[in-house]
């Protein structure tokens, strides 16, 4: 690593980001999976249960005095608005003071927020805590989307990041599963069992916060602020785990790129670089957030109640029902996420959101005549969401790849933000009241809305998506610290065959 003097900072060459792309997947990539990843298990937890719970909350005996379109419209908007200005906040903190500190942070946030919720005592204290639960993930997002695509080899990084945002749907299942449990008044009373379910998600964030703290820092965001030593400490302890698994040596890195080390980017750069720089990159985040921050939202939180106001399936049975939903929706990420590596993102991210839209317009006409029962509904949404779920996880990916180093938590931030404001507010309200009319029709219009916004996403896609696959971040979008880049010719590299990554056929 060469190092030069420069008036207003130091300007280094550095090979280490090729040194972290041309890594094989070793047992080092799991623990950050692991480390990092659970998060979204958490989040699928709290909004299954809060969607499985809204008929027993609103019961005599809950210990609430609390409506089911409270909970189903106003909570879970108010997560969600809790996420979004969560995501702004810790967003920019995460780009100005690292990945590690504020994913332990916001985890804790989170952590302190669920507790609270499981001993709720009135609908204020309910709602207040739901939006500060909301306000912790919503930092997640920032945090770990960014840390995960800086540590992940480029090769793995589309399946990668599909697979664990898909990971939400395992944390769907168990809630689904733990909310049959838990509103079963043969086994706990009626103003217990939903506050387990809460403390639950507490202690699943204690577990996964002692894992955390041996997740190192992104060593591309020790670079940009100055601390290449650090980087390079850090790097060489990875390679040495790494190395310690091969048969063979590793690869040697093809690229440098030199950098004029900052200690931080100002807010109007920021801005200025994602909404004039990248142009249409921000309209396809926007869009791909939009499309599916609406249908998830919306359907996910008003799921329950569909099946208990139009198909009379009692509260304590919804769990079944989504429990299935949700195996598709991971099944969608898992099996299809190799494909965003190799056919391309492009292809896959517009065919995934145009084939969800569809099938969802397929299913709101079964619905509008009469076709289907709670089985065969279920079996429509299973379709629909295993491309939409693949279709979503690569939202997230995109927004993180696309933009500079300097940017990339407050570009997450902003996209999911606004996205999921246009959409995961104003989703779950429009179809409480939607569902809430007891109408067929008005249920329909719920469901082509979503369809078509789905649509509409993956037709920007289709022209937009950037061809990303198996590229490093620094080649997808220059770093506004980079001053030159220079690649070695190819054939200086010497070949090793990577053993297969999580997820491959």
């Amino acid at each position: 690593m060469a190092t030069t003097q420069a008036e207003t900072g130091r300007t280094i060459t550095t090979n280490i980001p090729a040194r972290l792309d041309r890594l094989p997947w070793s047992r080092w990539h799991w623990t950050i999976v692991i480390g990092l990843g659970t998060v979204w298990i958490l989040d699928g937890l709290e909004v299954t249960v809060v969607g499985n719970i809204a008929g027993r909350l609103s019961e005599p005996g809950s210990g609430l005095a609390i409506s089911s379109a409270q909970v189903t419209g106003l909570a879970a908007a108010l997560y969600v608005a809790g996420a979004c200005l969560g995501a702004l906040f810790w967003g920019r903190l995460t780009d100005r003071f690292g990945r590690k500190k504020l994913f332990m942070i916001t985890l804790a946030v989170y952590l302190g927020a669920t507790a609270l919720t499981a001993v709720s005592f009135s609908a204020w204290w309910f709602l207040a805590f739901r939006f500060l639960t909301g306000f912790g993930i919503g930092g997640e997002y920032a945090a770990i989307n960014s840390a995960i695509d800086e540590l992940i080899p480029a090769k793995y990084r589309g399946r990668v990041d599909l697979m664990i945002n898909g990971s939400f749907w395992v944390g769907a299942v168990g809630g689904s599963l733990l909310s049959i449990f838990a509103l079963n008044t043969d086994f706990l009373a009626a103003n217990v069992g939903w506050r387990l379910t809460f403390a639950l998600g507490a202690v699943l964030a204690l577990v996964i916060l002692l894992v955390r703290r041996h997740v190192p820092e992104s060593p591309r965001w020790l670079l940009i602020h100055g601390r290449d030593r650090e980087a390079e400490e850090v790097v060489s302890s990875i390679e040495s785990r790494v190395r310690a698994e091969q048969s063979e040596p590793l690869v040697e890195p093809d690229a440098e790129i030199t950098i004029h080390q900052r200690r931080s980017v100002s807010f109007l750069e920021i801005a200025r670089t994602v909404f004039a720089d990248y142009r249409k990159r921000a309209v396809l985040g926007f869009s791909l957030f939009i499309g599916q921050a609406f249908l998830y939202n919306a359907i996910t939180f008003g799921f329950g109640a569909i099946l208990t106001k139009f198909f009379d399936v009692p509260a304590d049975h919804t769990g079944y029902y989504f429990a299935v939903i949700a195996v598709g929706n991971f099944a969608g990420p898992l099996l299809l996420g190799k494909l965003f590596d190799t056919i391309g993102r492009r292809v896959m991210i517009a065919s995934t959101y145009l084939l969800s839209g569809l099938l969802l317009f397929g299913t709101a006409w079964l619905f509008d005549q009469g076709a289907l029962g709670a089985g065969t509904l279920t079996a429509c949404w299973c379709a629909v969401l295993f491309f939409a779920s693949a279709g979503a996880s690569s939202a997230y990916l995109t927004v993180s790849e696309i933009f500079p180093m300097e940017t990339r938590a407050m570009s997450i931030a902003f996209f999911y933000a606004l996205g999921t404001a246009a959409g995961g507010i104003s989703g779950p309200l429009l179809f409480a009241d939607l569902t809430g009319t007891g109408k067929v029709g008005d249920t329909v219009l719920a469901f082509e809305i979503g369809a078509a916004l789905m649509c509409a996403a993956g037709l920007v896609a289709a022209f937009l998506a950037v061809n990303a696959e198996r590229r490093s971040l620094e080649d997808i979008a220059k770093p506004l610290t980079a001053v030159t880049q220079k690649a070695k010719a190819a054939s200086t590299r010497r070949g090793a065959v990577a053993p297969e990554a999580p997820g491959s056929a």
